[in-house]
């Protein structure tokens, strides 16, 4: 065999079961050949953010591939690996390299001298007698610490090179280890919580890594702690339990917002403290504790008095040991009145904001569109995400994400039109799920030619695009360009370009009509059809901040 054939057996081996790809690229006719079926996207990006979209619903248990050719396809796919690294998501790319003899020519573009920024490990699989060597690293790293992208650039030579049939007999499937945090930073950190007047938990997707959502709202309940959630950890604690916050990013909930007002110990969970637009901020002068499986993100950004360096699962666990030693098998009650508190602030939010949710507005308001998404679908046999800008702003404090990975939230790099892919992939991971991918029509200007790959490949997912004919708050950066030229007006008729493409499409207009738009649009859905709903919407620029 080739290296070709044997990169996909080890692919196989992994259980690796589709490959997110574009040519041109010999190594998918190989994949195909292993029974690895080949997805073609039409822009690399797109790709890219489907491997993502599929390692996330995974927990990074099976893996997200991507290959595409040398030079300008590994050139094309490097903002999609971009904020896959930003946002901590593990996935293989496999380009193409040039042959060993064109290395170093000018103006060839080498992979490995150019992903450095964005990748957790690269390599150059320049010799066929590696590959095993290679592929057993990428998938170790891939599965180890913190997620990240992995590149294997992978040479013309080397993939048409001719190995024995025994070099796959070897490879074993690489398994992933945990560790715990030393118990007596545990014993520390439990301790200091429990002394606090009214701490709060700050849970990031690590949570939804390990798999550890039924560990931290055990732990929760045996201490009476409130729990908040990152953007991207949102879904890792049941929204509708007493003791959910909601999420607390560059919108934020007023439980969350009031929570963090009066806390004097904030506990963040399986989260790197990042200082960024899309997190809220820890107050000044509280303790914080952190664990995290990532031990260079304690102190990054914030000094922390307490640390757990460790798997969150397992660590979840030890502070459900360390707490029951020190309160009782039955924890404690709700000594702070925290329960009550959060029903309180719960009621004076949705008082705030029913007047938008349940809006009879036209041009509709994007919040009445949440409404009846929300009413149309079960959350807990949905995952939903959103696109960047006001798409997200919007819908992240209002979805109800009642189990893990039913809200994909994303955004510490913020490319429009990610969300499309990543709804993609989502899919291909769960395919009994009702995938939901809401953008705005600046994003669907960016990636809305793939969804005739989900047409294409029946691949059917909802997509909702809030069309109101502007980038909203644009104007602020340049409002001489807008004043004369109209610089942040926008156009198009998606609902025709989304039929154009194969896809069920259909314009709503009027309040009314959005909820048997969405029955028809699941209607296709469910029939193997993707669809696309165009909301005309009004340019809302209420969010929720306090």
């Amino acid at each position: 065999m080739n290296g070709d054939q044997l990169v996909a057996k080890i692919l196989k081996k992994e259980g690796v079961e589709w490959l997110s790809c574009f040519p041109a690229q010999t190594l998918i006719d190989a994949c195909a050949r292993e029974g690895i079926r080949p997805i073609l996207c039409r822009q690399e990006r797109a790709g890219v953010n489907m491997a993502d979209g599929f390692s996330r619903v995974k927990n990074g248990k099976t893996i997200g591939v991507f290959t595409m050719q040398t030079g300008p396809g590994a050139e094309n796919a490097f903002g999609g690996v971009a904020q896959a690294f930003a946002d901590n998501v593990p996935i293989l790319l496999i380009p193409g390299g040039q042959p060993s003899t064109r290395t170093d020519v000018h103006p060839n573009f080498e992979a490995v001298k150019n992903y450095g920024g964005i990748t957790k490990y690269m390599a150059n699989m320049n010799m066929v007698n590696r590959i095993p060597e290679f592929m057993g690293m990428a998938f170790s790293q891939l599965k180890h610490g913190r997620p990240a992208p992995v590149l294997l650039e992978f040479p013309r030579d080397a993939a048409i090179a001719e190995i024995p049939d025994s070099a796959i007999d070897n490879y074993k499937p690489v398994t992933a280890f945990k560790s715990g945090a030393n118990p007596d930073d545990v014993r520390d950190l439990v301790s200091a919580l429990l002394k606090a007047d009214y701490p709060v938990i700050n849970t990031g997707q690590g949570v939804l890594y390990a798999e550890a959502t039924d560990d931290l709202v055990e732990f929760a309940e045996l201490t009476n702690v409130p729990v908040m959630t990152t953007l991207a950890g949102k879904s890792a604690f049941p929204e509708d339990h007493p003791l959910a916050l909601g999420t607390a990013a560059s919108t934020i909930t007023l439980m969350s917002h009031r929570a963090l007002e009066k806390t004097d110990f904030v506990l963040g969970m399986g989260t790197s403290f990042t200082i960024s637009n899309f997190n809220a901020s820890m107050p000044a002068g509280v303790t914080l504790a952190q664990s995290t499986n990532a031990g260079e993100d304690i102190n990054k950004d914030y000094r922390v008095d307490f640390g757990a360096v460790g798997d969150a699962k397992i660590v979840l666990r030890q502070m459900i040991e360390e707490a029951k030693s020190q309160l009782g098998e039955h924890g404690r009650g709700d000594v702070h009145g925290v329960r009550n508190n959060i029903a309180n602030d719960k009621k004076d939010y949705y008082d705030q904001w029913n007047p938008y949710l349940n809006s009879d507005e036209v041009p509709i308001s994007p919040y009445r569109v949440f409404t009846e998404l929300m009413k149309a679908v079960n959350p807990r046999d949905a995952i939903v995400t959103h696109d960047s800008g006001y798409p997200r702003e919007q819908i992240v404090p209002f979805w109800p994400a009642l189990n893990p990975r039913s809200y994909l939230g994303w955004g510490k790099s913020t490319q429009l039109g990610y969300g499309l892919g990543l709804a993609m992939g989502a899919k291909m991971a769960a395919p009994e799920k009702q995938i939901i991918n809401v953008m705005g029509d600046a994003a669907f200007g960016m990636s809305g030619l793939d969804i005739e790959t989900a047409s294409r490949s029946e691949i059917p997912i909802l997509t909702v695009v809030l069309n109101n004919g502007v980038m909203t708050h644009y104007y602020d950066h340049f409002p001489y360009a807008t004043e004369h030229w109209g610089t942040n007006k926008l156009g198009g008729e998606y609902a025709n370009v989304a039929q154009g493409l194969g896809a069920y499409g259909e314009r709503v207009s009027s309040p009314d009509d959005i909820a048997p738009a969405i029955q028809r649009a699941l209607a296709a859905n469910r029939e193997g059809k993707p669809a696309l709903l165009e909301m005309m919407t009004k340019e809302e620029e209420t969010t929720s901040k306090y």
